[in-house]
């Protein structure tokens, strides 16, 4: 394939469908010229253990194999893989993405789920006429339900709740049977678990319901087809009471002879009308409008966003969850800004993308290190690391939040608890200058920093040199004194890190 720069692509690896979307930007928008779907009902193959099962995987990778060689020749930068809930679940996971990174050629994101209703809300959202109108956007996935609302393309509230189509089905509809003692059971069940939305996105909060991705997709087929919609894709409480009597009178899933309904999405359509029929009665829904916006257009969208540090949402994020838990925002910024300076001279040769990202990750560790002191100022490196590693922040992926919680753990203290880093260059580089500019800011003032000179040791050494010009160290001496206490505890470690004034 031909590529240009102008090309991006989303994989949606869900829990019951893998997607891919390829799209070209023209005009500021996004135009589809691929869109590949394949049912590989993942979230099936999760065992009472919460582990996939190995044909679970297995047809994940075949999917993903075949998605890779749609993806030829594109630059990392140029692609976004998110998966959802049947991975946020999965215990054995990384066995999983492991094999799959390997096999598409990219990093796979495995998002929360607040983040996965903030992708959903964005791609409705871009593909919704602008309007000033409040909405509620429903997307009903295998094993986990997105409500959001929102105007624009703010959204306001965001949940996710687990329950969906493959779960429901797999739990409520045994062996296929579809009986009327089956759906009020199944609805009982889906109230419980999404009774909670009824206060954050009631019929106060929002003027329009709209629904996306393949149940409500599925549901709305099927209901303009069989002459039970009252305008184009639109979803009534009436129509859901026809389809779930037609459902009832089939038997069984395999037994359904309904256009609208393909094949593949017969086993998990009952779930997921019973939790579309829960969704609607909770939230007093009388109309909702099916809308072609899903979670890969928000991918899409939201890597032309990170373009952009300006619009890149993980920006604020970071900056109100230093605010939530009363970080010294100058003492933030000032240790962000030595500590670029200081990567900076360790990463000359790093690619323009790797570097700019891996400086964000510092800015970003910089101006939360200190965030776990509102808990006890005592190990607050400690409490920083569990508030990242727990917290939803918008815009980043569970592993983006695990980076920067390791760097947070380790701006300060011992070096061993990231022992397991140790062979991961650009991390460990990335930590020394955090651990440097924390130094350097110990008295919360504006350091005197920019005659530092820090390199990396020429291979085959892995270590630092960190020097400074003549009477530097006696003009600052409390801050030559803990750089080389910060050189012992670097000796402890395969890198070493030598201080001293230049050699030049």
């Amino acid at each position: 394939m031909q590529m240009t720069a102008d090309r991006l692509a989303a994989v949606d690896l869900g829990s019951n469908s893998f997607r891919l979307e390829i799209a070209r930007l023209e005009l500021g928008q996004l135009q589809r010229m691929e869109y590949h779907k394949e049912t590989v009902r993942q979230g099936a193959g999760l065992d009472a253990e919460r582990r996939l099962s190995h044909d679970a995987m297995q047809r994940g990778w075949n999917c993903l194999a075949r998605f890779a060689e749609r993806l030829a020749g594109f630059e990392p930068h140029q692609v976004r893989a998110v998966a959802t809930q049947t991975l946020r679940e999965a215990r054995n996971r990384d066995e999983f993405l492991a094999v799959a990174q390997r096999i598409l050629g990219f990093p796979i994101d495995v998002i929360s789920g607040r983040e996965e209703a903030r992708l959903i809300y964005q791609g409705v959202a871009h593909l919704l006429p602008q309007s000033d109108e409040r909405r509620l956007v429903l997307d009903i996935g295998g094993r986990s339900t997105e409500l959001i609302v929102g105007s624009g393309y703010a959204p306001r509230a965001m949940e996710s709740f687990r329950v969906g189509s493959v779960a429901w089905s797999m739990r409520y509809f045994p062996e296929g049977q579809l009986t009327a003692r089956n759906f009020e059971r199944a609805e009982i069940a889906a109230k419980a678990v999404l009774e909670e939305a009824a206060s954050t996105h009631g019929p106060d909060e929002w003027d329009v319901a709209y629904g996306c991705s393949g149940t409500v997709g599925a549901i709305a087929d099927t209901l303009l087809a069989a002459g039970q919609s009252p305008g184009r894709y639109a979803i009534t409480r009436e129509g859901l009471a026809w389809l779930r009597e037609r459902l009832i009178k089939a038997r069984r899933f395999d037994a359904i002879r309904l256009e609208g309904i393909k094949d593949e999405r017969k086993p998990v359509i009952a779930g997921g009308l019973a939790v579309l029929c829960a969704v609607t009665e909770l939230l007093g829904i009388d109309r909702m409008q099916y809308a072609y916006g899903a979670l890969r257009h928000g991918a899409l969208y939201d890597m032309l966003d990170r373009q952009d540090q300006a619009t890149d949402v993980r920006a604020a994020a970071i900056a109100s969850l230093a605010a939530r838990f009363s970080a010294d925002a100058a003492q933030g910024q000032r240790v962000a800004r030595v500590a670029q300076h200081l990567f900076a001279q360790l990463a000359p040769g790093l690619k323009k993308k790797p570097r700019q990202e891996a400086e964000r990750q510092i800015d970003w560790a910089a101006r939360l290190h200190e965030i776990g002191s509102r808990i006890s100022h005592a190990d607050y490196h400690k409490h920083g690391a569990y508030i990242l590693d727990h917290t939803d922040v918008s815009g980043f992926a569970l592993h983006e939040l695990h980076q920067l919680s390791s760097l947070v753990l380790g701006h300060r203290g011992k070096l061993r608890k990231l022992e397991a880093r140790f062979a991961e260059a650009l991390f460990m580089r990335q930590l020394l200058a955090l651990r440097l500019a924390v130094i350097l800011c110990h008295a919360r003032q504006e350091p005197e920093h920019v005659r530092l000179r820090l390199s990396v040791d020429a291979e085959p050494a892995r270590g630092f040199t960190l020097s400074w010009p003549a009477g530097w160290d006696a003009d600052w001496p409390q801050s030559a004194h803990l750089l080389r206490e910060e050189a012992a505890a670097w000796q402890k470690t395969p890198w070493g890190l030598a201080v001293g004034p230049h050699q030049d």
